[in-house]
């Protein structure tokens, strides 16, 4: 068994921050944008923190962030000494023993087993405060395939199960878009 808890992207931490895109920004930044100012958001999976967690920095958030790697921990701390980030599993993780107004997961949810997957869209609504969004990635199409960075499995559950699982946990679907890059997005407020 592997020691490997950030899905295999910690042994190719240096590769991935180096061709990490701006694709998805436009996104994220129109959904930080429907959270109050200053309002808390958690990052899951926030590698080193370009380009997501900047844009909520830009956005006036207050950000926390996770992620698995510890070199793209070590070097989202370089970048934002000032942002809490805690270095675990999202599925491990205590999400801080606190609640948000937003949870990001962008390029994480079909890294995760359909189980995993189930059991994160449960604890971002126990993560969320009333009226709390989420904003998420993952395909539209039910899809299984190798992440061509590190080889491993990645796994889509489909937009009618992924909109199932928001329903059940409270939330209301609010949107859906893609980025430029083709990436489909699922944004949700808890009711």
């Amino acid at each position: 068994m592997s020691d490997d808890l950030s899905n295999g992207y910690e042994a190719i931490a240096d590769d991935y921050m180096s061709v990490r895109s701006d694709i998805g920004k436009g996104v994220v930044r129109r959904w930080a944008r429907q959270l109050s100012s200053g309002g808390s958001v958690i990052d899951l999976g926030a590698g080193s923190g370009e380009p997501i967690t900047s844009i909520l920095v830009e956005e006036g958030l207050e950000v926390f962030a996770i992620d698995a790697s510890p070199t793209m921990v070590a070097a989202f701390k370089r970048r934002f000494p000032e942002i809490e980030i805690a270095c675990e599993p999202v599925e491990a993780s205590p999400f801080f023993n606190r609640r948000f107004d937003g949870v990001l997961a962008v390029g994480l949810m079909f890294l995760l087993t359909p189980e995993e997957q189930e059991a994160l869209i449960a604890k971002m609504a126990g993560a969320l405060k009333h009226g709390g969004r989420v904003l998420f990635s993952a395909s539209h199409q039910i899809c299984t395939w190798d992440d061509v960075m590190t080889g491993q499995q990645s796994q889509s559950l489909g937009r009618a199960e992924y909109i199932k699982l928001l329903m059940q946990n409270g939330f209301v679907l609010r949107g859906e878009y893609d980025d430029e890059g083709g990436n489909h997005y699922y944004d949700a407020q808890l009711a």
